[in-house]
């Protein structure tokens, strides 16, 4: 097992070894977007290598596993619940495997922040597998999460664990409290200077505040998962290549993206769990140079955490409302549907059945964690062709039409393997080729597609939803409310330490640190707090002994200035003063007429 923080290099340490060993390399992911962007780069090197997940056609499905089980590529990418059906069971039975790696492998574990359950099938795998070694990944466990890994992954005894520190002294973390947030952020990206991420909660603030920033003269723009493909596309481009300076996004940007040289990233709000926000941060100073994670922060947050967190856990009733509705909305029978994937259409499911947008989505991810249905976020899936008629149903084709004469020879010349498999293109470059509008190029492919000449796929961009087990009807259907009420307990536990993680005066990277079980590490001297303690000529250690006495005496009653210094020896009676003003600024303690308490 291999912990190591966001950006420190998780992928080559099973892509190295794979390559050095005969056979193919199977890794399991549940990020769509992650697993396409690292076959894309293994592609781009000569380096063989597909990805099978939900929303692929049977077809093509049944192609990958066949190339794979013959010796055809050299990794072979595979979703949880893919890995896990009887097709690629029988095909993996027929592969040499060198390795099996288990990426994001925290999602095995209910005591972690995103469980999901087809990850508890993996072991199952290694009955087919006995002599090939396993090797799981991850950049945020804690040590409960660190043992469930191995104990769900049947680790044998001798196996090894490799803890990288999650310390990164060239990243200062800040908090800042303050009112208006967007003044702050204009504030932070007018004085850092480089490239930078600004994380939002949701799609519309994304804009909103990217439109801010261009008026304040800050070059960026904006992405979440609701754009279509080639904006994102281009949009990410742009971003990598420092052609645009600053993007503002939800967390649906950033997962594979390895940039070095981000000098900041800015979070407008508090995510709901350390783990989170750890990996979001963690994309700032990769190249090792001087960086900056600020998180703004309000009393609101809080109230605004707390709140979704109500609404993340809803009631049987609702999760029962939620789940008939969906095998309406898909149109499946009872007992049917086993194994199914489905374009899902959250907007469109909640406005049918008049459903609530954010309890539907807390209740989508209730059912999946439960291991009724899996969710995927929307990935972009381009148009493919293939080229499946013979020379001579070929040539019949092209004397009939000068439209699909023109088509066919268009495709041939610009496609290449079109004859052998899928080719992957995009409509407007064909059509801008072929001089002709989108509307008639893919008039002229449906028809061809239609005749049997070729095999024409367009382009997917949707989330997709996957059906794990037979739609049940109402009187069967069910939850484990022991496994609820445990998941339920530790969300809050998670929420309650990135609260404290923004309102404490506790070194950032310390309480960072603390919580993914380092115990034994000092205060990192330039996160927020740090650097304000040195203001008051005392050390983080002595200050801490201070605010402790100093919060103790004010919970037992409200005192005066004068009898809480006079509490402590003489000699040390101006620096009271002064961690007095620093905790009355800080908001860690009120005063009202000349009386302090907390």
């Amino acid at each position: 097992m291999a912990l190591l923080p966001t950006g420190g290099g998780k992928s080559v340490c099973f892509q190295i070894p794979a390559l050095c060993m005969e056979g193919v390399c199977i890794v399991v992911s549940p990020l769509i977007a992650l697993m396409k962007d690292q076959v894309d780069h293994l592609l781009k090197r000569q380096i063989p290598a597909a990805a099978v997940f939900s929303g692929m056609k049977y077809k093509d499905i049944d192609r990958i596993l066949d190339n794979a089980a013959y010796g055809g590529y050299k990794f072979l990418y595979l979703s949880p619940e893919r890995l896990t059906t009887e097709l690629a069971q029988e095909r993996i039975k027929k592969m040499d495997v060198s390795l099996l790696a288990v990426d994001e492998a925290h999602c095995i574990s209910q005591w972690g922040y995103d469980f999901r359950p087809p990850y508890l099938q993996i072991a199952a795998i290694r009955e087919h597998l006995p002599g090939t070694p396993v090797m799981a990944l991850t950049a945020t466990a804690t040590d409960e999460v660190i043992k469930d890994i191995q104990e769900k992954l049947e680790f044998r005894a001798g196996s090894q664990v490799f803890i990288q520190s999650f310390e990164r002294k060239n990243l200062a973390y800040i908090v800042r409290r303050v009112e208006n947030k967007e003044e702050k952020a204009v504030e932070i990206l007018t004085k850092i200077k480089g490239s930078g991420i600004v994380y939002v909660r949701n799609r519309k603030k994304t804009k909103d505040i990217a439109e801010l920033l261009q008026r304040n003269g800050i070059d960026a723009d904006y992405y979440h998962a609701g754009l279509n493909p080639e904006e994102r596309t281009a949009r990410q481009d742009a971003w990598m290549e420092n052609k645009k300076r600053i993007m503002v996004s939800t967390n649906a940007f950033g997962m594979g993206v390895d940039k070095p040289n981000v000098r900041t990233v800015i979070h407008m709000d508090l995510p709901d769990n350390i783990e989170s926000y750890f990996q979001e941060a963690g994309r700032a100073g990769r190249d090792g140079k001087k960086a900056y994670a600020a998180l703004l922060y309000n009393p609101g947050d809080r109230a605004m955490l707390e709140k979704n967190f109500a609404l993340s856990f809803p009631d049987m009733k609702e999760l029962r409302k939620v789940y008939q509705a969906l095998g309406s909305y898909l149109q499946l029978a009872t007992g049917s549907g086993e194994g199914e994937s489905f374009d899902f259409d959250l907007s469109k499911f909640t406005q049918r059945y008049q459903l609530d947008v954010l309890q539907t989505h807390h209740s989508l991810r209730i059912l999946e964690t439960e291991g009724w249905i899996a969710l995927s976020d929307s990935f972009y899936q381009p148009s493919t062709i293939l080229i499946t008629a013979t020379k001579e149903e070929i040539y019949r084709s092209q004397v009939s039409s000068s439209e699909w004469d023109k088509t066919i020879k268009a495709i041939s010349r610009t496609l290449q393997g079109v004859f052998t498999h899928p080719a992957p293109f995009m409509e407007h470059q064909l059509a801008t080729f072929m001089k002709i509008s989108v509307i008639d190029l893919k008039n002229t492919l449906e028809a061809l597609h239609q005749a049997g000449v070729v095999e024409y796929t367009p382009f997917a961009d949707k989330p997709q939803l996957t059906f794990l087990k037979p739609r049940a009807d109402a009187r069967h259907f069910s939850i484990n409310h022991n496994l609820f009420q445990f998941r339920k307990k530790r969300a809050q536990y998670r929420m309650s330490k990135a609260l404290e993680y923004a309102e404490l005066n506790i070194c950032r990277s310390r309480q960072l640190l603390r919580y993914f079980g380092e115990k034994q590490v000092a205060n990192c001297g330039v996160c927020d707090v740090c650097l304000e303690k040195e203001t008051l000529e005392l050390s983080p250690e002595a200050f801490e002994t201070y605010q402790r006495k100093i919060e103790a005496l004010l919970r037992l009653e409200p005192l005066t200035l004068k009898e809480v210094a006079d509490s402590f020896h003489i000699k040390n009676r101006s620096l009271v003063l002064k961690v007095l003003e620093f905790l009355l600024d800080a908001g860690k303690i009120s005063i009202h007429n000349d009386v302090l308490s907390i």
